[in-house]
């Protein structure tokens, strides 16, 4: 039975915060409501958890939580304990019900604890109760949302690398052949991140420099080392040069820390996801890497009830667009509030099964949309709606993906999309 079935002996709001917790609980059958105010200390939270079991679900009734995040080390604490139905919602949603009853915009951490307590005991029938996939599910996710963070971080240092060098240093960029994201080029900028230092360094001293680290490209260094003899830097001020080296050196050493974490991530993200049990279904698909087809398997996840159609998982995921009509006005626009990994895992993997050879009905479906005047992205996402019907029938019935299959049934509908 679904816990969501089962009548529930209390209803609680929980507004989180740093230091404190404000907790608005109210009992089922009607009684006094209690305010409390814990500390956000784990002893703190685990003493209140341990009481509200013995008060509420010592006869194994079932407590409904709602709150305003669905990760972070409170709720972590309230998923270990199976009493407990959480109720995750937007902070928008709170604000939006906070506005109905106050609308000079007045709020406190006491009054938000006692409207979410409320929105759970009179809509919980139209609320999703937050169920946790399995423990390897989430480790892979957590693994495929950190090395995302790191790639980005990565990015970001390179790009500001880059703009420091063209600006006091564009030789480094042409002799790095602007590959920054090495660990070759990160050193190299830590021992010379000047021209005038690289200019008195030897040529035995950067040949050994460069074969020391497995340089394959050695007609292109042997060209850049005989210019560097004739060439000309942009300036020759300290004012300019000393603190924007100073900045590179500091940013390699950041990039060079975050380029094996990289690695270590993609070791960890391979090993998790070699033994997980879904891991053929979303390796099968066209255009999902080493990279994409985790990314994938954990939107998904496990338990195949958690999500009852691909339409919700297409709203879920922010690819499905958002109808407004209002009178005789109607704008369909794309969707912001939604996971942004997520959306983004799915936008990249429709992308990238246009470059697979064998997936020809993708590219006829997005060269379809183009030629209907839509724009580049919102044709891929379209061809994401798409490809979220397939992931998800994959899924449900833990069959990998067949391309000839699929096109069989294209042409058994008479598709302009099947493959000949």
């Amino acid at each position: 039975m679904n816990a969501q079935d089962t009548k529930p002996a209390a209803f609680i709001g929980i507004d989180w915060a740093d230091q404190k917790h404000d907790i608005s609980i109210h009992p089922a059958d009607k009684s006094t409501p209690l305010h409390e105010v814990i500390e956000s200390k784990p002893e703190a939270v685990q003493e209140w958890i341990l009481k509200v079991r013995d008060r509420y679900a010592a006869d194994g009734s079932k407590i409904y939580v709602c709150i305003e995040q669905s990760k972070g080390a409170f709720i972590y604490q309230l998923m270990a304990y199976d009493f407990f139905v959480l109720f995750p919602i937007n902070p928008k949603s709170l604000a939006s019900f906070r506005e109905t009853f106050s609308t000079s915009g007045a709020k406190g951490d006491s009054t938000d604890a006692d409207l979410l307590a409320e929105i759970v005991e009179l809509h919980s029938h139209r609320l999703k109760a937050w169920r946790p996939d399995d423990e390897q599910t989430r480790k892979l996710a957590a693994f495929c949302k950190k090395r995302r963070d790191a790639v980005q971080a990565k990015v970001r240092l390179v790009q500001q690398i880059k703009a420091e060098l063209k600006n006091y240093y564009p030789f480094a960029l042409e002799l790095l052949d602007e590959r920054l994201d090495t660990p070759l080029a990160c050193d190299f900028l830590t021992r010379w991140s000047t021209f005038e230092s690289l200019q008195r360094a030897k040529e035995a001293t950067l040949r050994r420099f460069f074969y020391a680290r497995h340089c394959r490209d050695i007609d292109r260094l042997n060209d850049a080392l005989t210019r560097l003899a004739s060439a000309v830097n942009p300036t020759k001020d300290s004012a300019i040069i000393e603190p924007a080296a100073a900045n590179v050196r500091m940013l390699a050493r950041q990039l060079r820390a975050i380029l094996p974490a990289i690695e270590e991530f993609d070791k960890e993200i391979g090993s998790l996801y070699k033994s997980h049990p879904n891991a053929e279904i979303f390796s099968s698909f066209p255009g999902a890497g080493e990279q994409l087809a985790p990314r994938l398997l954990t939107g998904f996840g496990t338990d195949s009830s958690r999500i009852e159609s691909a339409v919700q998982m297409s709203i879920i995921s922010g690819i499905a667009p958002v109808r407004e009509a209002s009178g005789k006005t109607c704008v369909i626009h794309r969707r912001w509030a939604c996971p942004k990994f997520l959306r983004q895992s799915f936008h990249e993997f429709a992308a990238c099964s246009l470059r697979s050879a064998s997936c020809h009905w993708a590219k006829a479906y997005y060269e379809d949309q183009r030629k209907k005047g839509k724009r580049h992205h919102t044709a891929v996402r379209s061809l994401a709606f798409k490809w979220i019907r397939i992931l998800f029938a994959c899924w449900k019935s833990h069959t990998p993906y067949s391309d000839s299959l699929y096109n069989e049934r294209l042409r058994s509908r008479g598709s302009a999309f099947a493959c000949a």
